[in-house]
């Protein structure tokens, strides 16, 4: 059923493994690194079609400056930041709050609400692009970061309310039973005692709900106009200037967006992976 361990291989196997293994990775990693030599190339290289050869000059330095000198990126970045952080707040506490409801109270109408919470994560994002900013023009909330927040919360809820539901669910319902009859009120019962034991899950559905939020360019275009409320995504392609594209200023931002999450995720590798396997074995 399961995929037989390398270490249990025969020689050969393993011998080919070892190959293939370096070979795969190096391929996987080729266009993060066609991004880095182009964000180290001089524009000159760029214009005059030398894309893939080697470069004429390292401006590694020189480009990682201009991306600060020649746009609002620290605007950029911290609009990231203020759109991801309370997205990934409002969204991983709303589920755990959803999710405790949904896995620990009996009530009729349970199955179909939490049916509800799965359908909205099918529901293609493309269609909702029309309606979804007409009603942020409506409400006032178009090109501003509260309205970034607001419908990214929304959006994201449904999946992460789908995700700890299902670790809750899987707690010893025993130890929830023991502790109402020792006459300890729900709100205590969620607080200290569940929570704690889903924080692996807490951090493993934060570190993804961050990576999502900070990566995410369609919304951040549709709903975004002005450099005050743009996030780093939407905010790169400032520095491709009308009639000249500065192809190497966006692979050195482009490099640069993509260090939050990357460091998010080292930092919590260890939450993360427990968080991934919580519930994985019995006994």
């Amino acid at each position: 059923m399961f995929p037989q361990p390398i270490q249990e291989s025969s020689k050969s196997r393993q011998f080919l493994y070892k190959i293939a293994l370096p070979v795969v990775l190096f391929l996987w990693l080729l266009p993060l690194l066609a991004i880095f030599m182009t964000s180290i190339r001089p524009a000159v290289d760029i214009n005059s079609g030398n894309m893939f050869g080697w470069p004429s000059a390292f401006n590694l330095v020189e480009n990682y400056i201009a991306v600060f000198t020649q746009s609002e990126a620290l605007q950029y970045f911290w609009n990231s930041v203020k759109v991801t952080v309370p997205t990934v707040i409002i969204s991983v506490s709303l589920a755990c709050l959803a999710g405790y409801g949904l896995a620990i109270y009996r009530f009729k109408f349970a199955l179909p609400l939490f049916f509800l919470f799965i359908a909205g994560n099918f529901v293609p994002f493309q269609i909702l692009m029309v309606p979804v900013r007409d009603l942020s023009v409506r409400t006032g909330l178009y090109d501003t970061v509260t309205g970034l927040v607001l419908f990214h919360a929304a959006f994201q809820t449904g999946f992460c309310t789908l995700f700890m539901r299902n670790f809750i669910r899987d707690l010893p319902r025993e130890l929830i039973e023991s502790a109402r009859i020792e006459g300890v009120g729900e709100l205590k019962i969620f607080w200290y005692l569940v929570l704690p034991l889903v924080r692996p899950a807490i951090a493993a559905l934060s570190v993804l709900i961050f990576t999502f939020i900070w990566n995410d360019f369609f919304w951040a275009t549709v709903l975004t106009q002005g450099e005050s409320s743009k996030p780093i995504t939407a905010g790169i392609r400032a520095l491709n200037g009308q009639f000249v594209s500065q192809w190497h200023l966006v692979s050195a931002a482009s490099l640069m967006a993509a260090v939050p999450p990357i460091l998010i995720f080292f930092a919590m590798q260890k939450h993360f992976i427990a968080g991934l396997t919580l519930g994985a074995t019995k006994g």
